[in-house]
């Protein structure tokens, strides 16, 4: 992540997927939290903190292997910009290693917590580093 100042909910979402720690991630969402994201399949989109920690359990669990290569934080006015690179080996994506990279913008709760989020994502791509 930069050097920066990163707001607290944001660090334990980041903190909870590089971890695999859906629970921990979940923290870091408000409990009617909004998701949309675009995905190569098309539009998926969940509510409440179950249906989006689950979302990124499907994304980000079941793995051989799993890193978080890149992830940062910035502001833009009273929303947030999160975006992060994970490579990772699953049987479900076949041999190999696959990066993946979503950038997502979120509003936040009164609390901080996220409250609705926007997501873009790559799709798993073969990678060969």
């Amino acid at each position: 992540m930069t050097t920066h100042t990163v707001p607290r909910f944001a660090g334990i979402f980041l903190d909870g997927l590089a971890g695999q720690d859906f629970a921990r991630l979940a923290d870091a969402l408000a409990d009617d939290v909004q998701l949309s994201a675009l995905v190569p399949r098309g539009l998926r989109e969940a509510r409440g903190a179950d249906e989006v920690r689950a979302t990124f359990t499907r994304w980000f669990g079941d793995t051989d292997a799993f890193e978080l290569a890149e992830a940062d934080v910035d502001e833009i006015g009273a929303r947030l910009h999160l975006r992060w690179r994970a490579r990772l080996r699953a049987a479900r994506l076949g041999d190999g290693w696959f990066a993946v990279e979503q950038q997502a913008f979120a509003d936040t709760a009164p609390d901080g917590r996220l409250a609705r989020i926007s997501l873009v994502c790559s799709g798993y791509c073969p990678d060969h580093h």
